[in-house]
């Protein structure tokens, strides 16, 4: 099913959303941000950055929607109880006028960025109630593809420059199959099996065959050799063989061997095979054998079947140690390798949810906006109060160094730079000037009372900021396993008034 419009939304949002009408807060100004508070954890291993994804559906999403009579008889059909309507009629009549994001200021980090743990990747600008409304929906179109973008980005890492195809449709949850192939194309996929996705976004859908084309030929038309024949036949110049339906060594790829040579015999160019079981990396090795000494040392071979960036990583280490023994090259090898993944990147495995969270840090006061805060026992829980500006800040070597976040008024461009520990005050740290070589703003005003003023550009440029960002981000903070913890700081003004609004409300309470 597809998201419901302006009722795609939790039901206490719209419970809160009529208790701020009740008491006249509905319209007051109110700033959320949205962050998540740790990163990617799969268990043996974590990542140490995420890739920002799912803004441009989103802002799509919130240009179309706003309540319909429909809505209101929905909502009109709730009881409470005490059998009573759970929400009244001014209400309902309210949420008929307001119930849309024309009125929503949004800033935000572009798609495709590099983004960190508890820096404020979005903020929303406001009426309080329809803020509140947005909420759920607004966590929905981000967290998830955020997660599939930040697992696809590591995918493609441990790939090495290999080519990572998406193969999750079949296993992801649902529709969101959709969310999750844009998302592995921001996160440095290069294509997609999901066609109808693959099309909307403009780009060349990917993919092969199954075991079940050579098995249909195996019980009713011959075998392997006129599967793989019938198949070269119709797609003669994108021809990639599934060779391990009977046995890899000695069917699959003999077969493949002779099919190649009858297509370039009529002057075509194989492009490869694809191996789906097994020691996938003592295969590759054994199979780039035969197809070097057949004369097809250009064709590509495709691994797929439970791969992430770990068993890429381990694939690869493997193939780099075996591939002498039996005369092939490694470095050539690994070149010309590519990788399906599939439900591993989909669902994200190891790590199926990101801890991404939607908190009120101002509301609109008698005059002025006011800071808000909560208190938690879990310091990563305590939001960061006021309305803000998140900066990145680049070393001598052009290397991003800290994420820093400032009150709005505050000014990095400023030396030396001070940064403080976001949950521990008392840690810090200062950067002279010949230390900083770039301050830069991060978030981007997206809409304006709901107008669209920044352009995403769609997911080439999305992929563009993920390379720019990659590059200029240090190797340890990248690793696959125990990466380097990249700083997020506050100014010392931004620290202050958290602070002071802890213990004011410590001893108040």
């Amino acid at each position: 099913m597809s998201p419901q419009g302006f009722l795609f939304t939790d039901h206490y949002q719209l419970t809160m959303a009529q208790l701020y009408h009740r008491y006249g807060l509905a319209e007051r100004q109110a700033l959320f941000d949205y962050v998540f508070r740790s990163y990617p954890d799969y268990g043996s291993h974590r990542a140490g950055y995420c890739i920002t994804a799912g803004l441009e559906p989103l802002l799509d999403w919130m240009a179309d929607t706003r309540m319909t009579e429909s809505d209101r008889e929905a909502l009109a059909a709730v009881r409470s109880g005490s059998d009573r309507p759970l929400f009244a009629s001014p209400f309902l009549d309210w949420l008929m006028e307001a119930g849309s994001f024309d009125r929503v200021t949004l800033r935000a980090v572009p798609e495709g960025r590099v983004v960190h743990a508890r820096t404020p990747v979005a903020t929303v600008h406001a009426p309080l109630a329809v803020a509140q409304i947005l909420e759920t929906p607004l966590l929905n179109h981000l967290n998830y593809p955020t997660l599939v973008a930040t697992k696809a980005s590591r995918t493609a890492e441990a790939a090495g420059g290999g080519e990572v195809i998406d193969f999750g449709m079949r296993r992801a949850p649902g529709a969101a199959a959709n969310a999750a192939a844009r998302a592995a194309l921001i996160g440095g996929a290069v294509g997609s099996s999901n066609f109808g996705m693959s099309h909307q976004l403009g780009a060349p859908p990917q993919g092969t065959h199954g075991h079940s084309m050579v098995q249909v030929f195996m019980a009713l038309a011959g075998g392997e050799l006129e599967a793989f024949r019938a198949y070269a036949d119709l797609y003669p110049d994108d021809c990639v063989l599934l060779v391990d339906t009977i046995d890899t060594l000695q069917s699959g790829i003999p077969n493949a061997i002779a099919v190649f040579q009858e297509l370039r015999r009529r002057g075509h160019r194989p492009r490869g095979v694809r191996l789906d079981s097994g020691d996938l990396a003592h295969l590759a090795v054994r199979s780039a054998a035969m197809l070097d000494r057949a004369g097809f040392a250009d064709t590509s071979i495709v691994l797929s079947t439970q791969l992430d960036e770990l068993t890429i990583w381990q694939i690869r280490n493997q193939i780099t140690d075996e591939a002498p023994r039996y005369g092939v090259d490694a470095g050539r090898l690994l070149n010309r390798l590519a990788y399906g993944v599939g439900s591993r990147m989909s669902a994200s495995y190891g790590a199926p949810y990101l801890d991404g969270v939607f908190k009120l840090v101002a509301a609109q006061g008698e005059t002025e906006m006011v800071p808000a805060i909560k208190i938690s026992e879990t310091p990563a829980k305590v939001p960061i109060p006021g309305r803000k500006t998140l900066w990145r800040i680049y070393d001598r070597r052009g290397r991003a160094t800290a994420d820093l976040i400032t009150l709005h008024s505050d000014d990095p461009a400023r030396r030396p730079i001070e940064l403080v520990h976001p949950m521990f005050p008392d840690i810090g740290r200062t950067l002279a000037a010949g230390e900083v070589s770039e301050v830069e703003p991060l978030q981007e005003l997206m809409l304006e009372r709901g107008r669209r003023v920044f352009e995403p550009g769609g997911v080439a440029a999305a992929q563009a900021r993920r390379a720019s960002d990659l590059e200029r981000l240090d190797a340890g903070v990248r690793r696959l396993v125990n990466p380097h913890i990249y700083h997020v700081s506050l100014s010392p003004g931004l620290s202050d008034l958290k602070q002071k609004m802890l213990a004011g409300f410590r001893a108040a309470g």
